[in-house]
C-alpha cells in the first residue's frame, strides 16, 4: 500500500518525483523520501517523516538535482512511522531502493546478511533488499543480473525500483504480486504504483506481468518474463482526463467523488443496455457461453466492495435463482472450499491489486471453477487481465480513501450481471425490460438524492459529540447499513455497527439511550412495515432516530425521530439510492470533526498487502 514513482529522463526529474509522490499519497502517507543520481556521481537521498507536503519543505531550499530517481511514499507495515523506516533505503552510498509490499522472509535473509557483515539502520523487511541485491551486485557488477537473483530468493508481494551510482543511465524494477506501471515518453521514461502519478508527464503506459524485471533506460525499455526470456508489453493509453485527480471547486476529493456519481454510473452503463436488455456482450465476447449452465456464483472481496458483494447476492438469487456465497477474500484463501459444479468466482476489486483478492483469485483458478469474472475500476489491473470476463466500473480515478464512486459503480456493474444471468434462467423479457427501466433512470434519481446535501449536513450536526452509532437495514438495504457504518467510523472515527433490523432484540438494543444515534435506511419495499416495527422498539428505549424513509412510507418528523424523504425507487435500485445519503452524511460529520477526510489515519486507498 505504498506509493512509487520513478524517472530516466534528460531534464532534472526531482519535480516529477514530488508531483508523482503527491499524487501517490492516497496510497500511503506515514512517511516520503526521494533518491537522486547527482551529475557528480553519487545518490542524494531525503527523507522526511509525515506527508509529502513535509518532504516538499524540506527539498525546498536545495532540491537534488539529476536525471535519473525514485522516490516512495510509505504506509508502515514492518517498523514504526519514522525517518529511519522511510525509504528510499540504501546499501552503502551507492545503491538506493524503494519497495512496496511485503517480504515474507526478510527475518531469514536479514541474519544471513548480517552474517556476511552488512549493518542495518531501519526495522523494515526493505532495507534487506537493498543489501541483498548489492551483496549480489559485488559479485556481477550488473545491476539488471543483481536484481534477477535477488528476486529469485524473495519470497512475498513486491514491487522494486533500484538505482546504482555506478551504472547512471538506468533503472531497473520488478513486479511480483503488488501493481507497477511504466510510463512511455519521448527520449525519458517512467514507472509507478498507478497510471495518476505520471499523467503530467505521459498518457502512455505498458503494464508489466507478474515476475517481470525490466531495465528502464530514456530512450529504451527492455522486458523479461519470469522464465529470463525478453519480451514485448503492450503500450495503451490512458483513457481519463488529467484533471480528474484535482479537486477542482470541492473541498475534499470525497466530496467531489460524491457529486461525480450520476455521471459515472451512467458510463457504467453506457454501450451495455438498450431501451429494453442488458447486452451482455459487453462483459466479454465468451459471456454468453460462460453464463450459460452457471449453477451457482461465488463472490469474494473485500471492505467496501464486499458490501457490494452482498447486496448483489440478493439480486442474483433474486432475479437469476442461483444460489449465491459470498465471502471475505482474507477468509476464503485460508480454508478448505467444497466448490458446487459450474461455479462462477466473481471477484470485485477498486483497485484490481488488492492482495487478498488476487490471491483468491489465482487460488480459484486451480480450483475448478467453471470461470472468473472481475467487477474492476483499473483497466491495466492484475486482477482484469488474470480473469476470464471483465465488467469495468467507469467510475474513473477514485484517490478518496473512503471509496464512494466505486462502491456505486459496482453495484451498477453487478446489477448488470444479475440481469445478464438471470436471462438465462427464466427472466422473461418484460421483466428484463422493467429492470432496465429502472437502471436508466438511477442518474437523475442519484442527483436527486445529492439534492439533500444541505439538509443532511445541517442533521450531521447531531451527531458531532457522539462517540457510537448503530446502522440499521433490511433486506437489500442491510449491506447499505454496513456500508454506511464503515463509511462513518473510516472518516470521522465514530465507532459504528451495523445490523440487519430484524436482529435488533438479539442483542444490539441493549446498547440503545439517548447517546446512541441509530441510522436507518427505510425504502418503499415489502419490508416497510417490519421495519417500522423495529423503529418502535428503538423509541420506546430513548433512542434517537435518523430515518432515510421514501416520502410515501408516512414516516414523519417527531419527538426523537428525523426523518430525511428520498424521492420513490424502484425496490431493486434502491441500494444505489439509498447509499448517497449515507455518504453524505458521514461527509459532513468528520468535517465537523476536524478529520482527515481523504486520507483517514492507519488507511491506505489500495490495499496490496495481506
Amino acid at each position: 500500500m505504498c506509493g512509487i514513482v520513478g524517472a530516466v529522463s534528460e531534464r532534472d526529474v526531482q519535480g516529477i518525483l514530488l508531483e508523482g509522490l503527491r499524487r501517490l499519497e492516497y496510497r500511503g502517507y506515514d512517511s516520503a523520501g526521494m533518491a537522486i543520481l547527482s551529475q557528480d556521481g553519487t545518490v542524494n537521498r531525503v527523507r522526511e517523516l509525515g506527508k509529502v507536503a513535509a518532504l516538499a519543505e524540506l527539498i525546498e531550499s536545495a532540491p537534488p538535482k539529476g536525471h535519473v530517481g525514485i522516490a516512495h511514499t510509505r504506509w508502515a507495515t514492518h517498523g514504526e512511522p519514522s525517518r529511519l523506516n522511510a525509504h528510499p533505503h540504501m546499501s552503502g552510498d551507492r545503491l538506493a531502493l524503494v519497495h512496496n509490499g511485503i517480504i515474507e522472509n526478510y527475518q531469514e535473509l536479514r541474519d544471513e546478511l548480517k552474517s556476511a557483515g552488512f549493518e542495518f539502520t531501519s526495522q523494515t523487511d526493505t532495507e534487506v533488499v537493498a543489501h541483498l541485491i548489492e551483496q549480489l551486485y559485488r559479485a556481477t557488477a550488473d545491476l539488471t543480473s543483481a536484481v534477477k537473483q535477488a528476486t529469485g530468493r524473495l519470497r512475498g508481494a513486491y514491487a522494486l525500483a533500484v538505482v546504482h551510482a555506478d551504472e547512471p543511465d538506468r533503472l531497473i524494477v520488478c513486479r511480483e504480486g503488488s501493481p507497477l506501471v511504466i510510463g512511455v515518453g519521448i527520449g525519458e521514461n517512467f514507472i509507478a504504483s498507478d497510471q495518476l502519478a505520471l499523467l503530467p508527464v505521459t498518457d502512455r503506459f505498458m503494464f508489466l506481468d507478474e515476475g517481470d524485471i525490466a531495465d528502464i533506460r530514456k530512450d529504451k525499455i527492455t522486458i523479461w518474463d519470469r522464465d529470463d526470456n525478453v519480451v514485448d508489453r503492450p503500450t495503451s493509453r490512458f483513457e481519463h482526463a488529467a484533471d480528474a485527480a484535482d479537486k477542482g471547486e470541492y473541498r475534499h476529493f470525497m466530496l467531489k467523488e460524491i457529486y461525480e456519481q450520476p455521471t459515472v454510473i451512467k458510463a457504467t452503463m453506457e454501450g451495455r443496455i438498450t431501451d429494453t436488455r442488458v447486452l451482455e456482450q459487453a462483459l466479454g465476447t465468451e459471456a454468453g457461453k460462460l453464463l450459460e449452465n452457471v449453477r451457482h456464483v461465488q463472490i469474494i472481496a473485500c471492505g467496501t466492495s464486499y458490501h457490494a458483494g452482498m447486496v448483489a447476492r440478493y439480486w442474483i438469487e433474486d432475479l437469476a435463482g442461483v444460489p449465491c456465497s459470498v465471502e471475505v477474500a482474507s477468509e476464503f484463501r485460508y480454508r478448505k472450499h467444497v466448490i458446487q459444479p459450474d461455479t462462477l468466482f466473481l471477484c470485485i476489486s477498486q483497485s484490481g491489486e488488492t492482495a487478498d483478492t488476487l490471491a483468491a483469485l489465482r487460488q480459484a483458478k486451480k480450483a475448478g471453477f467453471r470461470a472468473a469474472l472481475a467487477i474492476c475500476n483499473v483497466a491495466g489491473s492484475s486482477l482484469v487481465r488474470e480473469s476470464d470476463l471483465v465488467i469495468m466500473t467507469q467510475a474513473g480515478p477514485e484517490i478518496g480513501v473512503a471509496s464512494t464512486k466505486a462502491f456505486t459503480t459496482q453495484l451498477t456493474a453487478l446489477l448488470l450481471f444479475s440481469i445478464a444471468l438471470a436471462r438465462h434462467n427464466g427472466l422473461s423479457s418484460e421483466r428484463e425490460a422493467e429492470l432496465v427501466t429502472a437502471m436508466r433512470l438511477l442518474p437523475g434519481q442519484v442527483s436527486a438524492a445529492l439534492a439533500l446535501d444541505k439538509e443532511i449536513a445541517e442533521l450531521s450536526r447531531e451527531f458531532m459529540d457522539k462517540h457510537h452509532s448503530l446502522f440499521l437495514g433490511r433486506g437489500t438495504l442491510f449491506p447499505v447499513a454496513l456500508e454506511g457504518a464503515l463509511k462513518l467510523k473510516e472518516i470521522s472515527y465514530i465507532h459504528a455497527e451495523a445490523y440487519p433490523a430484524g436482529e435488533l432484540k438479539h442483542g444490539p438494543l441493549a446498547l440503545v439511550d439517548s447517546e446512541m444515534p441509530v441510522v436507518t435506511v427505510a425504502p418503499n419495499n415489502d419490508m416497510l412495515e417490519k421495519l417500522k416495527s423495529n423503529l418502535e422498539e428503538v423509541r420506546a428505549r430513548g433512542g434517537q432516530l435518523f430515518v432515510f424513509a421514501d416520502g410515501q412510507s408516512a414516516l414523519k418528523n417527531e419527538e426523537g425521530v428525523h426523518v430525511v424523504h428520498i424521492a420513490e425507487v424502484h425496490p431493486v435500485t434502491a441500494p444505489i439510492v439509498y447509499t448517497i445519503p449515507l455518504q453524505l452524511l458521514s461527509y459532513h460529520v468528520a468535517v465537523l470533526k476536524g478529520t482527515d477526510v481523504d486520507q483517514p489515519r492507519n488507511l491506505a486507498k489500495s490495499v496490496t498487502v495481506e
